[in-house]
């Protein structure tokens, strides 16, 4: 292998380790591990993961692009308040933003676009039968990616991208809610019709309604929120995988 190839497979390696590293110390201060306004020490990461530090501080800089922690000049890192006022208000822009893919995806998709849109829906019903949080996790997120691409429009995309990203963690603590996975899938397949129908003001309302956060799923969410980690693993880093 050349020199190049080997620096690039090393790249490559090396951000896919931050990235689960991100997503179990992301888990951590979601679950309350690290609550609001606690210190992230590389060292003390470093430690409990079995890594270097290296890969531990390109994963606080994936969290604070994220909006999770903040680096304070000549003082460290440290988690981010997210209030419940936080987590509504984003979670309605997210609904509303949704929705306009939505709306948009029915009218403009092509019929290849919504083939690849039911195989991810496929990958969704298959991890939802399995009762695996993990993999439904992963596929819905796929799911959403595309249905944002899908939309023909590059800068709505971008933004719903965006506030997805900084949302992750919260999305995948939805999941803990009992019969969540389920009820998910349901309204991904109802969201299909609604596209395959081209029928824009139905997908737009379907979709806003499978992200807000109301009423019953509200209190759920609470409870999801204050019950601990997702799973009976942190995702990543403590497992060397994914």
């Amino acid at each position: 292998m050349s020199t190049n190839g080997q620096n690039k497979q090393n790249a490559t390696g090396r951000s896919g380790r931050a990235g689960h590293l991100r997503e179990a110390i992301e888990q951590d201060i979601v679950s309350g591990h690290y609550p609001p306004g606690a210190r992230l020490d590389e060292t003390e990461l470093a430690n409990r993961h079995s890594v270097s530090r290296t890969p531990i501080r390109e994963a606080l800089m994936q969290l604070s692009a994220m909006g999770l922690v903040q680096w304070i000049p000549n003082k460290g890192c440290f988690v981010n308040e997210v209030t419940m006022a936080d987590l509504i208000g984003m979670f309605e822009v997210m609904a509303e933003l949704e929705g306009m893919c939505a709306r948009l995806a029915a009218r403009r998709m092509t019929d290849e676009s919504l083939a690849v849109l039911e195989a991810l829906q496929a990958d969704c019903m298959a991890a939802c039968e399995r009762q695996a949080a993990d993999d439904y996790y992963y596929a819905n997120e796929l799911f959403h990616r595309h249905l944002y691409d899908s939309s023909g429009n590059k800068y709505l995309a971008q933004i719903a991208g965006q506030l997805h990203t900084r949302l992750k963690p919260f999305r995948r603590l939805q999941l803990r809610v009992p019969n969540r996975l389920a009820h998910s899938a349901s309204e991904h397949n109802s969201v299909i019709e609604a596209l395959r129908a081209r029928d824009p003001n139905r997908a737009d309302e379907l979709m806003r309604q499978h992200i807000i956060v109301q009423g019953d799923s509200f209190s759920d969410f609470l409870m999801a929120i204050s019950s601990g980690p997702v799973g009976s693993e942190p995702v990543g880093a403590r497992q060397a995988t994914r």
